[in-house]
């Protein structure tokens, strides 16, 4: 249930959608004679979309969140398992192709290869099912897995996690799969998404070492006008909200310990 309330929530919260909800209320509003308050929401929608798209507002959220955790400084010595995280394909597509087609996060994908190859004794888990609350698509973990296979890596090498939807089960499941003594393990998400991951990943006894990549901010924005490609901007606030939303959720729930969990000194 919590699963199908997060994605409802987000499908409503998101820029975009909060932009026409507000603009609809307004409209109703003004059918009703309500001029002043009917101003007030769809000046408010148009107040959220501009500053989603024509600012930084969006690097400016997420910078913070790609600060918490860095790379090593030096690789390990030895790594026994490398963990991916999915979000970096886009499943329907794959799955209708039987190709592996990646999307803005599949930086996660291109680090795995190099990682795997450095490690050549690692295990690899792919962990990802079916995200999407419409059927149709192949668990994303044998999306990822046919990517991996054609670089040559070998099957026995692979271990597939095909349950979890998102972020908290890929943690639950890892941990089933992976038993009391992992070894050392890589974490490979992206960036902005690494705070919530290692903070679900310390909850159910994986230390891990963080492997952030998929940068999408410089780590040094101030705000300001943006105009160099709106989209952009907005698809960026858009997930630097929904990150920040799930880190308060995932903590108010007890899902994680810390509201933004961080680099531990060792």
């Amino acid at each position: 249930m919590f699963y199908e309330i997060s994605k409802l929530f987000w499908l409503l919260a998101q820029p975009i959608s909060l932009t026409i909800l507000l603009g609809l209320a307004g409209l109703a509003l003004l059918a009703s004679g309500r001029r002043r308050w009917a101003g007030a929401l769809m000046g408010l929608a148009v107040l959220l979309l501009g500053t989603a798209s024509f600012t930084n507002i969006g690097a400016v959220l997420m910078a913070p969140l790609e600060a918490r955790f860095a790379r090593p400084a030096e690789l390990p010595a030895k790594v026994d398992v490398i963990v991916l995280l999915g979000g970096a394909t886009s499943s329907q597509i794959s799955t209708a192709r039987g190709v592996t087609e990646i999307n803005e996060a599949g930086d996660r994908l291109v680090e795995t290869l190099w990682l795997v190859q450095h490690y050549p004794d690692a295990r690899i888990v792919l962990t990802g099912g079916i995200a999407g609350l419409m059927p149709g698509a192949e668990p994303e973990a044998v999306t990822m897995q046919r990517l991996l296979l054609a670089f040559g890596i070998a099957p026995e090498r692979l271990v597939l996690e095909t349950e979890a939807r998102n972020t908290d089960e890929n943690a639950g499941y890892t941990k089933t799969l992976l038993g009391p003594e992992p070894g050392v393990v890589l974490l490979v998400t992206s960036a902005f998404h690494m705070p919530r991951s290692m903070g679900l990943f310390r909850k159910v006894g994986i230390v891990a070492t963080a492997w952030p990549t998929d940068y999408r901010t410089t780590g040094s924005e101030a705000f300001g006008i943006d105009i160099a490609d709106l989209t952009a901007n907005l698809a960026t606030t858009s997930v630097a909200m929904k990150e920040w939303i799930g880190l308060a959720v995932y903590h108010w729930t007890g899902r994680i310990d810390d509201l933004l969990p961080g680099q531990v000194s060792n």
